[in-house]
């Protein structure tokens, strides 16, 4: 297996699918640092040359912020946010949707699992 930025790529899927498992690479991108290497990005990882595979590593680490890099900056963004209080940060504080979504009957993956309430009158009254 290839090795690029810290990732292991897989061998046996073309480049342009490949460099997307690199955090920060999608698709776009993927097709835009093989055109730059001179890479077809049609071809399978595996049959890359190690020159080939050195100059989409190289292009990568120099032109990109990828990887640990890149969370870093996001995390910094996000802290940022917070500690201005404005919306989206108060948004990210309380684990709600941030861009907008509905929370009504939605936003169950920001959320979490729902809590009942109902029973609640029960234990009052036999206390």
């Amino acid at each position: 297996m290839a090795r690029i930025a810290g990732t292991e790529i897989p061998d046996n899927k073309k480049v342009k699918i490949a460099l997307t498992y690199v955090y920060g690479i999608g698709r776009a991108l993927a097709l835009e640092v093989a055109e730059k290497a001179g890479v077809d990005g049609d071809v399978e990882v595996k049959n890359l040359s190690s020159d080939e595979l050195t100059k989409l590593r190289n292009i990568i680490e120099t032109q990109y912020q990828v990887e640990g890099e890149l969370k870093q900056v996001v995390k910094r963004n996000i802290k940022r946010l917070k500690d201005i209080a404005c919306y989206r940060g108060i948004r990210h504080k309380l684990g709600l949707p941030v861009r907008g979504q509905r929370t009504r009957h939605n936003a169950h993956t920001r959320k979490g699992k729902s809590m009942p309430v109902g029973g609640l009158k029960h234990k009052l009254e036999k206390t």
